[in-house]
């Protein structure tokens, strides 16, 4: 059922024409037959699908800098920085993208549903950079088609529906960078080991008790204290909450060294999401990964055999950070009505993703395993009763 929306007045009716009249700005047509090109994934140019005509995608002048963080969150807040755009968003799985893409269904990328929102806009820091699509739809799907039959114990019928009608959806993912120089104070204690001779009992194959002596370990504490610094460069920071983030990580590592400036023509004919995790709230999650490599440092700075840790306080200093877009080949399907979802690298082919087990071949392979550990044991008492 298709719900629509009650008219605008006229005055919000002209403004939405105008934002739908530069959406449609944007758009790349063929010089050849007038359809529009869309970017040709590994390549530098787009391409037109009727007719196959070429156009080169120029070679930008702009630098890809790092921006600094304090500054920016200040203009964020002013509205100086912001670009407004139009996006979807899906209801079921809250994902917002923009309504732009490479294919003609419906269904959200993200989880499989049918959208019957309408576009709304949005003021987001603009991307500066991304990493275009380098994989190709068709080696995606063998990509993928690989690692479904490789899993242990997917249902056939998952397997079949793969083979027959995998749809991929090329998606740019919203990521934060973050630069930084930290200092950390910590309080701790440091263990050395030392050895110990200890006597016990026990009972041997004779059945008599006996006793023995061994070497027995034990660590003496030490308090520790100091401080260490760091330097972390491009800690890298999903900034959606619609897909898995263990799944996304594992996509990692990505090749954040070819970064390009971005240009609205490599997200022709693909779908780009807004972020959901802001500027500020992306830093707080980079501490976490950040926090790691931190106590790593302090536990080689505290020494010994083994090292506790009991307080930490850590200062940032020259935090920068980039806004990119990362590049994902994206298929979500349902099965027994649940949501399972996969991603590609579009730069690598890593696959990785949700999937269902079957329990027909779970509990075939634990019979099974029963089976012929029953033989083998009747098999052996076969032989030694012979």
């Amino acid at each position: 059922m298709t719900i629509t929306p009650p008219p605008l007045p006229l005055e919000e009716e002209k403004i939405l024409d105008d934002k739908l009249a530069n959406e449609t700005a944007n758009e790349f047509k063929c010089q050849q037959c007038g359809a529009k090109l869309i970017y040709k994934p590994g390549a530098r140019s787009l391409v037109c699908q009727y007719c196959n005509f070429e156009n080169q995608i120029q070679v930008s002048d702009d630098e890809i800098e790092e921006l600094d963080y304090h500054d920016y969150l200040r203009k964020a807040q002013a509205g100086d920085i912001t670009e407004e755009k139009l996006y979807l968003k899906c209801d079921a799985c809250g994902a917002e993208s923009t309504s732009d893409a490479n294919v003609t269904s419906q269904a959200c990328p993200f989880c499989d549903s049918q959208i019957v929102s309408t576009t709304h806009s949005k003021k987001l820091i603009k991307p500066r950079s991304l990493l275009p699509f380098k994989i190709t739809s068709n080696a995606a799907k063998q990509s993928y088609k690989k690692w479904l039959n490789d899993l242990w114990f997917a249902p056939n019928a998952l397997k079949n529906k793969a083979k027959l009608d995998t749809s991929l959806n090329g998606v740019y993912v919203p990521h934060w960078t973050y630069d930084t120089d930290t200092t950390s104070n910590y309080r701790g204690e440091r263990g050395e080991y030392y050895y110990v001779t200890v006597t016990k009992t026990r009972t041997n194959s004779e059945g008599e008790r006996e006793t023995y002596t061994e070497q027995e370990r034990r660590t003496r504490w030490y308090p520790a204290s100091g401080r260490v610094a760091n330097q972390f460069d491009d800690v890298l920071v999903l900034a959606s909450h619609t897909l898995p983030r263990k799944y996304t990580q594992a996509l990692e590592p990505w090749d954040l060294e070819n970064l390009e400036p971005y240009q609205d023509q490599y997200l022709s004919g693909f779908k780009a999401e807004s972020y959901q995790v802001n500027l500020e709230q992306g830093f707080e999650l980079a501490k976490d990964i950040m926090d790691d490599e931190i106590r790593s440092t302090i536990r080689q700075d505290i020494g010994g055999d083994d090292q506790r840790i009991h307080s930490v306080k850590t200062r940032y200093a020259n935090i920068s950070f980039k806004h990119i877009l990362l590049p994902v080949w994206l298929s979500a399907y349902r099965y027994h009505e649940k949501v399972y979802r996969f991603l590609v690298n579009a730069r690598t082919g890593e696959v990785q993703g949700e999937r269902p087990y079957s329990w027909v071949k779970i509990t075939l392979a634990v019979i099974v395993v029963i089976v012929l550990a029953v033989a083998g044991f009747i098999g052996y008492q076969s032989l030694q009763q012979g």
